[in-house]
């Protein structure tokens, strides 16, 4: 078997969850949520728009936060109690939309619509004495839509760049490197390095060193996804393509590609395509993924250490993603995790006590919630969730892991489980439905005798589709149901 897990296992205060009242019952309920995670609210002063679209932490453990209006602050209080206002001190204004930060070296970097800049106060005030180009190679046609997101560092310095392709009219015409990723060298050459991206939101570099992004269902994105990003990589949209004809991209065209055909059907035609690591099913798992971050605190924000958290814009809320690499093909499992935030999820930052703070904004994207913008974080209460953990591929079917024992009757009941897969289209029409649907028959299933674990043999698993499990029998020994009764694995690679 050719399979590594993303990270260690992790199991913690179990006890803790027997001595807690019965959670109530139902898939998405805030009152199950709020019993393990809550959300603390800080308001920002009057007068100030907290439309965040970038965080990151100074060494001292103060937040910065970029704005979609040009500024930068500096929350001097980023551990304020719930309601108490948070204090802003101004650091930067001007800039051209930034939709993300890094703290690296002394230096503040953010990437506008036209470079990756730098930025840095020299004389301790909080203010930036000093802003520098470090690369200003791509275009800007003045289009409305020509965001840029990031930039993330890897290991060799390089900064990672993801551009939107434009939407609607190119009033001064159509210019190259949109609907791309880019790695910026630390001396502030471009290096294209991945095409066919749509409205990538969300870039990171993960825990191991690889990148991977967001991207938002639409015309030749069939669903909302998560992808690995590797140079060379094709991810499906054609609009950037004629890029990939200059000289500064190193690797052969890709091809254009079929309008109409299945998903994991389309390398057949173009060798490069990229299917996803995961698909966020449309609007069962929200409708605009952004910005992520991964669990590295070791079981401080509960028993999900090593996953990945991305936020969703449209539905104001966090996901959650296991992953697993399947014959060299990162893959996995996304579940509901935290809803009900006041407004559009779009960038995520941990705390230094292991609090995932979320910046938010909905002006002309839209989204849930009750206010247009502004910043809140959410804590582990200590109560640990009924939820499964992980849900890993095997050879014929899947492996379920709880987060506590389940009830060991129930859980060997075939019809406390429900699954179907379906896969969907690459075409120029926006987004796909959800096609080639089937209803999967479960054959056996064996729990292990501490309850925590559930081995499924499921016939008729499908490469390339999406396996849609449902759980509505499944309780917890002291008789709780799960909090998220359903999770979505994105089956690219079999394990042999």
């Amino acid at each position: 078997m050719n399979r590594t897990m993303l990270l260690i296992s992790l199991m913690v205060g179990i006890g803790a969850v027997q001595a807690l009242a019965q959670a109530p019952a139902g898939d998405d309920d805030p009152n199950v949520e709020a019993l393990s995670y809550r959300i603390v609210s800080m308001p920002q002063p009057e007068g100030i728009s907290l439309e965040v679209s970038g965080l990151a932490w100074l060494p001292d453990e103060r937040l910065m936060m970029a704005t979609r209006r040009g500024e930068i602050f500096i929350a001097q209080n980023p551990l304020a109690a719930s309601g108490e206002t948070l204090e802003l001190v101004r650091f930067a204004h001007g800039l051209q939309e930034p939709l993300g930060l890094l703290v690296h070296d002394g230096w503040i970097y953010c990437v506008q619509r036209g470079e990756l800049s730098r930025l840095r106060d020299v004389d301790g005030d909080d203010r930036v004495d000093e802003i520098e180009t470090v690369c200003d190679t791509w275009r800007v046609s003045g289009n409305y839509h020509e965001y840029n997101f990031g930039p993330r560092i890897d290991a060799e310095g390089n900064f990672w760049i993801t551009t939107n392709k434009p939407f609607g009219g190119e009033p001064f015409g159509r210019v190259d490197w949109r609907g791309w990723a880019l790695r910026i060298t630390p001396d502030g050459e471009m290096i294209p390095t991945a095409c066919g991206l749509r409205s990538p939101a969300g870039i990171e570099i993960s825990p191991w060193g690889d990148a991977f992004y967001t991207d938002n269902q639409g015309e030749w994105c069939g669903a909302s996804k998560l992808s690995h990003l590797e140079p060379g990589d094709f991810h499906g949209h054609p609009w950037g393509l004629p890029s990939a004809r200059r000289e500064e991209w190193a690797y052969d065209y890709p091809g254009d590609p079929p309008n109409g055909k299945l998903m994991p059907d389309v390398v057949q035609d173009i060798p490069t395509f990229k299917l996803p690591a995961v698909w966020f099913p449309y609007d069962k798992m929200g409708k605009s993924p952004a910005g992520m971050t991964w669990d590295q605190s070791g079981g401080r924000f509960g028993p999900f250490s090593g996953q990945l958290f991305v936020g969703d814009q449209h539905h104001a809320s966090v996901m959650r993603v296991f992953l697993e690499r399947v014959n060299g093909h990162w893959q996995g499992a996304c579940f509901p995790f935290r809803s009900g935030f006041q407004s559009g999820a779009l960038r995520l930052a941990w705390g230094p006590d292991a609090q995932l703070f979320v910046g938010m904004t909905n002006r002309g994207w839209g989204s849930r919630g009750n206010q247009t913008d502004g910043l809140q974080r959410l804590e582990w209460t200590g109560h640990v969730p009924f939820e499964v953990r992980e849900m890993q591929a095997r050879p014929h079917g899947f492996r379920l892991v709880f987060t506590v024992p389940v009830d060991l009757e129930r859980a060997q009941d075939p019809a406390s489980y429900r699954m179907e897969s379906y896969t969907y289209r690459l075409h120029a029409q926006y987004g796909s439905p959800e096609v080639e649907q089937k209803t999967l028959s479960i054959e056996s299933i064996t729990v292990s005798e501490d309850g925590l674990a559930a081995d499924l043999k499921i016939a008729g698993l499908r490469r390339g589709y999406v396996h849609e499990l449902h759980l509505p029998g499944i309780r917890a020994e002291d008789d709780r149901p799960l909090a998220h009764a359903v999770a979505y694995y994105t089956l690219i690679e079999q394990p042999r």
